[in-house]
């Protein structure tokens, strides 16, 4: 099984996949003039702006949503693989997938909002709602929401829970069965309990888990600060094979941070729009600047905490391409939640390996959490025309399933098939963001044309020629624009053409 998983990612995760991520991140930088360094201050002002209404959420629940699958298991475990495999230089790489991924997370994001439609009271968008109301490939769409309905519901959770079950075990001696019984039942409660409550969970759950690992990691750092402009030197030199020690594994540093880079802030790889979606904002762009800046916050801020911390400390491994040891911090551990947590008990004597299995639950779980609202919205979209609502209910029991599973799977399985989930979901999803990129930026440019103009955005699909925009356009009559604007505590505006 093994043997046949690592096949599959040696296909999926060719060159040509590392490169497209980089290239369409640096097309769509270029393509919105940095939009993702421009509109930073825009960026944190909308984080914390906008209101819910009774079928959305707010902006910041959306992001916290969002964050909840984009932090977990691969800002600990992910970061030490690949600095394990591709030394410390994969850590330049990871940031650059962050801030080119920005761009990329904008444009979905965006999609993703333009889109969207009202199901079941609820907003629901993704992928899967404008590949084909904006491609007009409905196969497509199907293709892309069985896939993820496949890699969010069985393959991913997985990973999370594997490394749950480890961290715990290591750190309190938990037996996984005990472990696999806890998470079981706090899912039940949790996607039982609809949108809201996974919103209301992710609002509190999300800003304070980040919050208390960064705080940690800069403590680690400030302790440790004679070490800092060494190991900044380190992650450059070896990011472009100038270190002597790592210069040999540059093509393993790039294929290795950009392949951790995309599974832990997910820019481009289509699991962001679906939780954006479901945000009430007046203009597609105001979600997809805050879902861009949802990436910095992934990689920048918690995978480099990890990161500095193994790196400062020196408790880190590197292995060559044929297996050899290259730099032996930790020796005897292998990468993964354990490397982890032995580096933090030798930084923290009796609190380091605790820390990171605390954090490491909380990281995971909302993670998981989030794995289902994305699959559940892709069933959304396979019922809207034909309700199946026993698809919904074979998906919470499927995806506890393969949580409970995912706990006594050895760890290289767990990784193997979450990389070929994302991946797949990458492939499928660049190439339609590809497709239909230009929508996004005709969006930044109008919400930038009426800011300039003093207003406070509001979108109208008809004016800039986007079809398809339903919620937007189709059924939102101007009645219905004007009491929301007034729901909104926004002045009502002339919405005809």
């Amino acid at each position: 099984m093994n043997e046949l998983v690592n096949t599959i990612n040696g296909v999926i995760w060719s060159p040509a996949l590392i490169f497209l991520c980089l290239g369409v991140g640096l097309y769509f930088s270029l393509r919105g003039r940095f939009l993702q360094v421009r509109h930073l201050k825009e960026m944190i002002k909308l984080m914390f702006g906008g209101k819910t209404d009774e079928h959305g959420v707010s902006s910041f629940q959306a992001l916290t949503m969002t964050l909840a699958g984009r932090v977990g298991t691969g800002n600990i475990a992910g970061v030490a693989t690949a600095i394990t495999f591709g030394g410390p230089g994969a850590v330049f790489w990871m940031w650059m997938v962050a801030f080119l991924g920005a761009s990329s997370a904008f444009v979905e994001s965006t999609l993703g909002q333009v889109y969207k439609e009202k199901i079941d009271g609820q907003y629901r968008g993704g992928p899967a709602f404008y590949i084909e109301k904006g491609l007009g490939m409905k196969w497509y769409a199907w293709i892309f929401a069985i896939a993820t309905i496949i890699a969010c519901g069985l393959l991913l959770p997985g990973v999370q829970a594997n490394s749950i079950a480890s961290s715990v075990e290591m750190a309190l001696g938990i037996h996984p069965n005990t472990t696999a019984a806890v998470l079981a039942i706090m899912l039940g409660f949790i996607i039982f309990g609809g949108v809201k409550r996974i919103a209301s969970f992710a609002e509190v759950v999300v800003p304070f888990m980040a919050l208390g690992y960064i705080i940690v990691a800069c403590i680690v750092v400030m302790l440790n600060i004679e070490q800092l402009p060494a190991v900044i030197a380190l992650i450059f030199k070896s990011a472009f094979g100038m270190d002597a020690g790592f210069g040999a594994i540059l093509g393993l540093a790039i294929m290795w941070g950009v392949k951790r880079g995309v599974y832990s802030n997910e820019a481009g790889q289509g699991t962001g729009p679906h939780a954006s979606s479901a945000a009430a904002v007046s203009h597609p762009a105001k979600q997809g600047l805050v879902q861009a800046f949802s990436v910095y916050v992934d990689t920048l801020f918690v995978c480099s905490a990890t990161a500095f911390m193994l790196l400062i400390t020196g408790q880190y491994n590197v292995q060559g391409p044929n297996g050899e040891a290259m730099f032996t911090g930790i020796a005897g551990v292998a990468a993964g939640p354990g490397y982890v947590q032995t580096a933090m008990e030798n930084i923290m004597p009796g609190f380091g390996s605790v820390f990171v299995a605390v954090a490491l639950f909380f990281f995971a779980f909302t993670t998981i959490v989030a794995y289902y609202y994305i699959a559940e919205t892709n069933i959304a979209y396979i019922n809207r025309k034909v309700n199946r609502p026993w698809l919904t209910v074979v998906l919470k029991f499927a995806l506890i399933a393969a949580t409970v599973y995912g706990t006594i799977k050895t760890a290289d399985l767990a990784w193997g098939l979450g990389d070929i989930g994302v991946g797949l979901m990458a492939w499928l999803n660049i190439i339609a963001i590809i497709l239909m990129h230009k929508t996004a930026f005709v969006c930044l440019r109008d919400y930038e044309a009426q800011q300039k103009l003093g207003l406070d955005p509001v979108f109208h699909p008809e004016k800039l020629g986007i079809k398809n925009a339903d919620y937007w356009g189709g059924h939102r009559s101007e009645d219905n624009l004007q009491a929301e604007l007034a729901e909104l505590g926004k002045p009502a505006i002339d919405a005809k053409p």
